[in-house]
């Protein structure tokens, strides 16, 4: 049985995050009180007592996101003996979810990875003026036709780009605030159902971010990164990979670029994936795989009692 592990990103965090698998398994516990101490805060008791507006905040989401999918991976390589070269073919994230699954197949060291995300939060919040940018999804649409709507939008009203092609019918679209706004007015005339304004502190996965890309490009080149035992299938090629040369360089484009999330769910089944494992995501990126490929199988992990489920199909 042939899986891909793929990780979620930002929008997947919620308070209480990952404290049934600390109370649970002394490797979750290590796990948090790791990225506590790297990044010198209580990340940990964010993630579990709030409050909410904290949590939001990119700079704490991020890292957050990340530590509650490696818990679910240190977790079941204590306990299960998950050995990803072995039980996985390929690795997948959405967005920060990239640096997730490179921590997870050991690319990354787990404080590397919670530093890494931390100044990647830092700089996106900061690339952009509060209240200059917006992002928005645009429901029931063609990928063309949102693409059509922000190139329209951009002509007169500022920067407007597809951040996201998530799903059928699910694209996200970024940029200047009135472009942004403009692009969904038209998105309605070209078939959209419902533009959905995102509570997001920036827009993310566009030209507007070049700032952070170059953040990030100073902060991944004092990074080790090692070869992966597994391809990952990148965001901005959605084809696989596993230089770390590569890596390192799409890992910088991914900020101004589309995270082509559909595409790379459609690649799964020709590169051998008859399985999707979404690692402490809610289910997010597992109602995507739903929408875009019904043939692949499904599982999401979030609570011990997944743990111990899936830990039977190793």
């Amino acid at each position: 049985m042939s899986r891909a592990f793929i990780f979620p990103g930002q929008g997947s965090q919620s308070v209480g995050m990952g404290r049934m698998l600390a109370e649970s398994f002394l490797a979750a516990r290590e796990v948090f009180e790791e990225v506590d101490d790297t990044l010198e805060q209580k990340l940990s008791r964010l993630m579990w007592e709030g409050p909410d507006a904290d949590l939001m905040l990119t700079e704490n989401a991020q890292p957050a996101i990340m530590a509650a999918s490696i818990a679910v991976i240190r977790v079941l390589e204590r306990e299960a003996s998950l050995d990803l070269a072995r039980h996985a073919r390929l690795v997948a994230g959405h967005s920060l979810g990239e640096y997730s699954a490179l921590a997870a197949t050991g690319a990354f060291a787990l404080a590397d990875a919670g530093r890494l995300l931390r100044i990647r939060g830092k700089a996106m919040q900061e690339a952009v003026p509060a209240g200059d940018g917006a992002m928005s999804a645009l429901i029931g649409i063609e990928l063309a036709d949102a693409e059509g709507a922000a190139e329209e939008a951009s002509v007169q009203d500022g920067v407007c780009v597809v951040a996201n092609d998530n799903a059928p019918g699910q694209v996200v679209i970024s940029g200047d605030k009135d472009a942004v706004r403009r692009a969904g007015e038209l998105a309605k005339t070209k078939g959209a159902r419902r533009v959905i304004p995102l509570p997001v502190s920036a827009p993310f996965h566009c030209p507007l971010m070049k700032p952070a890309a170059e953040r990030m490009r100073e902060a991944l080149a004092n990074v080790t990164i090692r070869p992966l035992p597994v391809p990952i299938v990148s965001n901005v090629t959605a084809d696989e990979t596993n230089e770390p040369i590569s890596i390192r360089d799409l890992l910088i484009a991914q900020v101004t670029s589309r995270v082509r999330w559909r595409e790379s769910v459609l690649s799964f089944r020709g590169l051998g994936v008859a399985v999707t494992v979404e690692v402490a995501g809610n289910k997010v990126l597992t109602g995507m795989v739903k929408r875009i490929d019904p043939e692949l199988q499904t599982i999401s992990i979030d609570s011990p009692q997944d743990i111990e489920a899936f830990a039977k199909t190793l």
